[in-house]
């Protein structure tokens, strides 16, 4: 959170993920609810919003050899460790 990700490294993570920009989001902060909720937002423009407010993204996140899981459960992890 400390160190901003570029849109490409975003991309690379939810292609990695299989998951949408919207899928990535933490919908209970508030951020969520004053930036995006209600809003018909394009895929370009949600990447955007969680670069802009890095609190948005779902984390921790775990990258290995092109695949990726979301800690939350940390047994997630498991399937990309091998």
């Amino acid at each position: 959170m400390k160190e901003a990700l570029t849109k490409e490294e975003v991309k690379d993570v939810l292609k990695a993920l299989g998951i949408s920009a919207m899928e990535l989001m933490r919908k209970k902060e508030q951020d969520f609810k004053d930036q995006i909720q209600g809003k018909d937002l394009s895929e370009d423009e949600l990447i955007a919003k969680m670069i802009a407010f890095p609190k948005l993204m779902e984390r921790p996140i775990f990258l290995n050899k092109g695949k990726a899981a979301i800690g939350r459960p940390a047994e997630n992890f498991n399937q990309v460790i091998s």
